[in-house]
């Protein structure tokens, strides 16, 4: 029985999905209660034949490709929920690795916790080019999304949602609230996000319970290209873009604003405290995460 499903989104990453994928055939997880879904997103690359070529050699696995016409992350994501099994969702990116009880961690946390809906992991970021001098711990999160709130596991805190891609949500969840937005994510090389945030903002209005899953670790890799100057911008800006869509969406536009001007002051006093290059990168964030907060041109 089919106990979990784990679904990955991918486009045109057919290198760096072998890596994700080397890492879910290694799980502890025995074979039959779970399933790994792979949705290639339009890919122009050779991702299809790659992954038919580790089924061949991973015979043992339930790894199974599933074609999504459809461009964008939230149509990837809701296409792999709509093909999997499992009485539990969990989602993964192409452009990462997990620990070997990663499966395993997550079936029993639902299995424990009869009251959690949806669950969320570890997330070391890993830089193989090696951290940029200008990164801080804020000016990080855009990009790797790092989190970590001990090894007990516990309630996710309130100021946080589960990272995009370490979540895992019981099936009946999508049934009630919906799937994800296909107005938000990420589409092609266009970097709006937003769609798990938007989703879990309906699982809060409902009070469903997330915890935090501490063995659930994943290792978010982060390429050199991502860590230039021009991704930079683009991410913030889009993310400006998506923070204004789900506002909208939620009537709390105005306080979308007010927020983001408060989010200035924060900001300033941040600098302070933060060496030169970093300070640039701080501005520089909230500075295009406000242009896509007040842009009309969206």
């Amino acid at each position: 029985m089919i106990r979990l499903s784990l679904v990955i989104a991918t486009y045109n990453r057919a290198e760096q999905l072998m890596v994700t994928l080397g890492s879910v055939a290694m799980q502890s997880a025995a074979p039959d209660v779970w399933e790994c879904i792979v949705v290639d997103n339009n890919s122009a690359d050779n991702t299809r034949q790659r992954v038919e070529a580790f089924q061949r050699e991973h015979s043992t696995l339930n790894i199974r490709y599933v074609f999504e016409k459809n461009q964008g992350l939230s149509h990837a994501r809701n296409a792999g929920i709509v093909a999997s099994h499992g009485d539990i969702v969990a989602f993964i990116d192409d452009d990462e690795r997990i620990t070997e009880e990663f499966i395993t961690a997550y079936i029993d946390l639902f299995d424990e916790h009869p009251d959690a809906m949806a669950a969320g992991g570890e997330i070391i970021a890993e830089y193989p080019t090696g951290r940029p001098r200008w990164m801080s711990r804020y000016a990080e999160r855009p990009i790797a999304n790092p989190m970590s709130f001990g090894d007990k596991v516990r309630l996710f805190p309130a100021s946080r949602i589960p990272g995009g891609g370490n979540m895992a949500m019981r099936r009946q969840l999508f049934t009630v609230l919906g799937m994800f937005n296909t107005s938000l994510g990420r589409t092609g090389k266009r970097l709006l996000g937003g769609e798990e945030s938007e989703l879990f903002e309906r699982i809060a209005k409902q009070e469903y319970r997330v915890y935090y899953a501490p063995r659930a670790v994943m290792y978010h890799i982060i390429p050199a290209e991502k860590l230039t100057k021009e991704y930079f911008t683009r991410l913030a800006r889009n993310t400006g873009i998506s923070q204004h869509t789900r506002a909208k969406e939620h009537h709390r536009t105005c306080g979308l604003y007010v927020g983001e001007i408060l989010k200035w002051g924060a900001t300033l006093l941040l600098c302070l405290t933060h060496r030169p290059a970093q300070s640039k990168y701080l501005l520089l964030m909230r500075w295009h995460i406000s242009k896509g907060i007040f842009s009309r041109e969206k």
